[in-house]
């Protein structure tokens, strides 16, 4: 229970027994883990007021303006190409899995995820962040109806092949952040495993709410997302996915993911000692950080649209090929995949075998792709201006691959 004058939005606390005491670890630290633990209880928010200072909400309202501003802006961001316009949402979307993912260690660069996305890599850190891609997208797709069942099947796709971490399902035991192998010398940890269903239909329910300034619900929901740690794995990758369905749900973006996790990543530790303000029942840190992210994003994602564009310019120039196609058509796909093989661009462009090697060929002879691998079997051909554009926005995110 909380204090008296303790804030309302501050976490309680409850001892609880440990039962993990077979498990392998040092002497020192089987010392350690001794007795009781603390488990934190986080309080019921679907009805809580919260008063924010008010240059706060002025920064937090700036910020979603220019979220707003800058989803609009893509819409003229490149010009059509065989009547579609360039997937550049795809292209951001990508660049906020992998930097959502590098918030929690996970790295893959635009080379290895965009060949994970292919299937054509085993290499487990690119396979990961292409599950990540997948789940921001299954959450986005799911923006309208947001439950606890389209939560679940973000996380289902994010960890669908790793059994422990039940995916599609909330945890069965006790999970803590940080300090070994028990709960006992934590950094953090969260509430026992029987109360996460309560907490996250109290979630849902504020996440529901239109009676907060959204960027502020944002924030204090992902808050309170990373509070409750509903999984046994995937929290801060499927917590980030809620951001992004909360902008779409509020309408505040129509068209695309800013990609706001890479602009948290211009400060993971001021981003994480506002998780902890937050749990000490001080939301403003949380929310301005969430504010600063979203402008770093937004000045980000503008510098690798203008690169993008130049590529695509430079394409558009330098292939030879007649106006629809099948290389020209190939172009605006290359900017939100750009690994493709044989099969790949056959499936895509809905054209036979050899039509589909003949695209590439041209493209390749056109220095717009570039093959990756040698021998006639599981060849691949990468464009190699959007691996760097896409790397260098990482680079400019903090975040190296």
């Amino acid at each position: 229970m909380n204090q008296p004058g303790e804030l309302p939005l501050a976490v309680g606390w409850e001892r609880c027994e440990w039962d993990g005491a077979d498990r392998p670890m040092s002497r020192r630290e089987r010392a350690a883990a001794t007795g009781q633990y603390l488990a934190s209880i986080p309080p019921a928010i679907s009805g809580l007021d919260f008063e924010i200072p008010s240059d706060l909400a002025a920064e937090a309202e700036d910020a979603l303006i220019e979220i707003s501003r800058f989803d609009a802006e893509l819409s003229a961001a490149l010009p059509r190409a065989d009547g579609e316009l360039a997937p550049l949402a795809v292209v951001l979307l990508r660049t906020e899995s992998a930097s959502s993912s590098q918030i929690e260690g996970v790295t893959a660069g635009a080379k290895a995820l965009a060949i994970a996305t292919l299937n054509e890599s085993s290499a487990q850190n690119a396979r990961m962040v292409a599950a990540n891609v997948e789940a921001m997208q299954k959450a986005i797709d799911l923006a309208d109806d947001l439950s606890i069942d389209s939560i679940l099947a973000a996380h289902r796709a994010l960890m669908h092949d790793q059994a422990y971490a039940l995916p599609g399902r909330t945890r069965d035991g006790q999970v803590w952040i940080g300090g070994g192998p028990t709960p006992h010398t934590a950094t953090f940890v969260p509430p026992r495993y029987e109360r996460v269903p309560a907490l996250m239909d109290d979630l849902i329910g504020f996440c529901l709410r239109t009676d907060l300034p959204v960027l502020t619900q944002i924030s204090i929901a992902h808050a309170q997302f990373e509070t409750i740690h509903p999984f046994n794995d995937g929290n801060g990758r499927t917590g980030r996915t809620l951001v992004h369905a909360m902008l779409r749900r509020s309408g505040v973006t129509r068209r695309l993911t800013v990609p706001v996790s890479a602009g948290l990543l211009t400060d993971t530790e001021a981003y994480f000692a506002a998780l902890g303000s937050y749990r000490e029942g001080d939301p403003a840190p949380i929310i301005r950080q969430f504010s600063r992210a979203a402008f770093a994003a937004v000045g980000n994602g503008r510098n690798l649209v203008d690169d993008l564009t130049g590529i695509y310019a430079t394409w558009q120039h330098d292939v030879p090929s007649r106006e629809g196609s099948s290389a020209r058509r190939l172009l605006p796909h290359l900017l939100s995949q750009p690994a493709v093989t044989v099969k790949h661009v056959q499936e895509h462009l809905s054209v036979s075998q050899p039509a589909a090697q003949r695209a590439i060929d041209q493209l390749v002879e056109a220095a717009v792709l570039q093959q990756i691998s040698t021998g006639k079997r599981d060849r691949a051909w990468i464009a190699r201006d959007v691996i760097t554009a896409l790397d260098n926005f990482a680079t400019r995110s903090g975040r190296r691959s």
